[in-house]
């Protein structure tokens, strides 16, 4: 059977509505102690213009491809761009405000640099990941993950860098969801150390707190450094936040879970590096556009897909086998439970009907779809085993720590 690989980019026996990912809602606030900050008290940041960007021309921009080994040096992450300085840090006015579902505005572009969004504020570790793969980019912070999702398709930033799992604290699933629910394509990856560090007002020493505030993840993974201390945890919708609010409030008894570039923009002091109980703490953040690349065989490729089976025994052992026939590695299987249709009925007895979990299957394969072979095995998923099938991306994984 003679595949073209155009034909295979999205693929549906069923309704892409059908489909949809419902959005998660707020951010995860659980905490074993509750503190309430006054967020709009302490973002009394430049609010920049808002233009009608979503209709703007596409103009040429430099640095248009990811950023590849062999020239990555540890000076792009801690790099401060445009008119930051030593001192940016001591006028929080300056920092840019997050794009948020309320107000997606952007400062209008030269069109000289890419443009993108990640979610977070100015120092968190996503922003440090842009970097990474864009050194010459303008970062634009996003109050939300769906925020980035969006100024992409609204032609507000170029791309879009956010996180997909964590080798500690597993797959992010919001972003799962998300991928299915927005347009947008994966056209590469880059991969992130985190390094945790403890951050107090200048002069603060660590026996002096009573509390640290962090995200969540960032507070599990340096469990056993705030045990020892003997402080209170307190939640934070991100790391750069934390590290905002804790430089805004001069609260001397609580510290923040940050990056050393966070400290760097807040004024802070760094009392203690590489806090997290696991030193080998990396995160995988996917590089999202509006358009896919076009995959070639001159590298090494992933493609990542997402598909649903039909009912049957073994059907997921006989869908994976069309890899495994082709030679094909699997790199990551992922399983998301539908969100409109959760539950399919299935008569299996006499005595009425049987109602099982009905799942998404999110895999990464290490192929490109130029090769005859991934082309192949997407056709006789489809044919044979799947009702759904949609290519996120085919893309080059040569993006290295």
């Amino acid at each position: 059977m003679a595949l073209k690989g155009a034909a295979i980019w999205v693929c549906a026996r069923t309704s892409c509505s059908d489909l949809g990912a419902s959005d998660l809602g707020s951010r995860n606030s659980g905490s074993a102690v509750s503190l309430r900050f006054d967020l709009e008290k302490f973002r009394k940041w430049e609010c920049c213009s808002l233009g009608a960007l979503a209709q703007r021309a596409i103009t040429p921009v430099e640095d248009e491809k990811p950023h590849m080994p062999g020239v990555e040096s540890s000076g792009a992450v801690e790099s401060t761009q445009g008119n930051e300085s030593r001192g940016f840090h001591k006028d929080l006015n300056l920092l840019p405000k997050p794009l948020s579902a309320n107000d997606l505005s952007s400062c209008p572009s030269n069109g000289s640099k890419v443009r993108v969004a990640y979610q977070g504020l100015p120092g968190a570790y996503s922003e440090a990941a842009a970097l990474k793969a864009y050194p010459k980019s303008e970062t634009v912070p996003c109050d939300q993950f769906e925020e980035a999702f969006k100024a992409v398709e609204l032609w507000l930033v170029d791309k879009a860098v956010l996180p997909i799992e964590n080798s500690v604290g597993g797959s992010i699933h919001r972003n799962y969801d998300l991928l299915l629910r927005h347009r947008l394509h994966i056209v590469g990856e880059v991969q992130m150390q985190v390094i945790h560090c403890l951050l107090g007002l200048p002069g603060v020493r660590k026996e002096d707190l009573k509390s640290v505030l962090s995200h969540p993840m960032a507070l599990d993974q340096c469990d056993m450094m705030l045990s020892n201390l003997g402080v209170v945890r307190i939640n934070a919708d991100d790391t750069a936040g934390a590290a905002q609010m804790v430089a805004s409030t001069g609260l001397r008894d609580t510290a923040a879970i940050a990056s050393s570039r966070a400290a760097e923009i807040y004024g802070l002091d760094i009392l203690a590096e590489k806090i997290q109980d696991d030193d080998d703490n990396i995160t995988r953040f996917l590089i999202l556009a509006r358009e896919p690349i076009i995959p070639g065989t001159d590298r090494p490729y992933k493609t990542s897909i997402v598909f649903t089976l039909e009912e049957g025994p073994g059907i997921l052992f006989k869908a994976l086998s069309v890899f495994a026939l082709r030679g094909i590695n699997l790199s990551k299987i992922e399983s998301r439970p539908q969100k409109q249709r959760p539950l399919r009925v299935v008569d299996d007895s006499n005595d009425g009907s049987a109602k099982y979990f009905d799942y998404l299957f999110f895999i990464d394969f290490e192929a490109s779809m130029a090769e005859p072979r991934a082309q192949y095995a997407l056709g006789h998923l489809q044919q044979e085993f799947s009702r759904f099938l949609r290519v996120l991306g085919s893309y080059p994984i040569d993006t290295v720590l």
